[in-house]
């Protein structure tokens, strides 16, 4: 385990035990899913496992109903939403096109202040964004399962009307966990239903997004761009489409980079042991039905 995350358990009152003894797995690599039947089999009293992921689709198929589960859903919120802020504003205001330039350029470019911002999802990265868009009086939608009122939103609409939330935006904010039911929804025909000047900035997963229908529509004209910090696939090759579309801004999934994350997921694994230890309701519990 991470030495940072072994002074989170103690810091809670834990003990680091054998594998054997422990009641609690803190699942600490992103990457080692695949290792984890074979933890967990070596762990007769085991009750409690939190995982490092916001998103689980990579371990879903390793859930056990007999078992509790928590991730980093929320934890890691705060920092992505900022990059939302970052890459909207590039997109909106032609910073894409500014910094490669050679010569000085016509001036272009728009405002978010005061800009339609449609969020899909609305878990904590909508959560933290729609509080920082307050300060640019952003008209906002946030799309979700349910049409239950989300804090903050003008307007909250089920994912059945996702197109009519669509239609109205200059900023698309894609920040769905991913699930067979979200999968691929972003594709020819809801792009088809964007205004030509809007901007994707995804930062949920890149399957949420018909990589092949995006490209067409960024090389059509159909959206003004996508500010994208997931791909599919990902890492995105060298070579792709993609690569070549100036609007097409990609960052290597750094809207919450390791540096970042750590200290984040620590604070959680240390909230979460002190409750798992006191009986007490643990955070970010993961939906085995729903997947995340």
């Amino acid at each position: 385990m991470h030495d940072v995350l072994t002074a989170a358990v103690l810091r809670a009152g834990g003990t680091i035990a054998p594998l054997a003894d422990a009641e609690g797995l803190i699942f600490a690599d992103p990457g080692a899913a695949a290792e984890y039947p074979t933890l967990a089999a070596q762990m007769p009293n085991l009750t409690w496992v939190q995982l490092p992921y916001a998103g689980i689709e990579t371990f879903t198929q390793h859930l056990n109903p007999e078992l509790t589960y928590t991730c980093g859903k929320g934890t890691y919120a705060e920092p992505v939403a900022e990059h939302v802020v970052t890459l909207a504003l590039a997109g909106l205001r032609d910073i894409w096109k500014y910094v490669p330039a050679t010569a000085w350029n016509d001036r272009t470019g728009r405002n978010l202040l005061g800009a339609n911002v449609t969020i899909l999802g609305g878990g904590g990265i909508a959560e933290h964004l729609v509080r920082l868009l307050e300060n640019w009086r952003c008209e906002i939608t946030v799309v979700r399962r349910s049409d239950e009122p989300f804090p903050g939103a003008h307007t909250t609409v089920p994912t059945s009307e996702l197109h009519n939330a669509l239609a109205t935006a200059d900023v698309v904010v894609c920040a769905w966990a991913l699930t067979p039911e979200t999968t691929g929804l972003l594709d020819a025909a809801a792009f088809g239903t964007m205004k030509d000047d809007a901007w994707l900035i995804n930062v949920g997963r890149g399957a949420h997004v018909v990589t092949d229908d995006l490209v067409a529509a960024l090389k059509a004209g159909t959206i003004g761009g996508a500010g994208l910090d997931v791909t599919d696939p990902e890492p995105l090759p060298s070579g792709h489409p993609l690569w070549e579309i100036p609007n097409a801004i990609i960052t290597p999934h750094v809207g919450n980079t390791p540096e970042m994350g750590l200290p984040l997921i620590a604070e959680r694994v240390e909230t979460n042991t002190r409750n798992f230890i006191a009986g007490q309701p643990l955070i970010g519990l993961v939906d085995p039905a729903a997947g995340y």
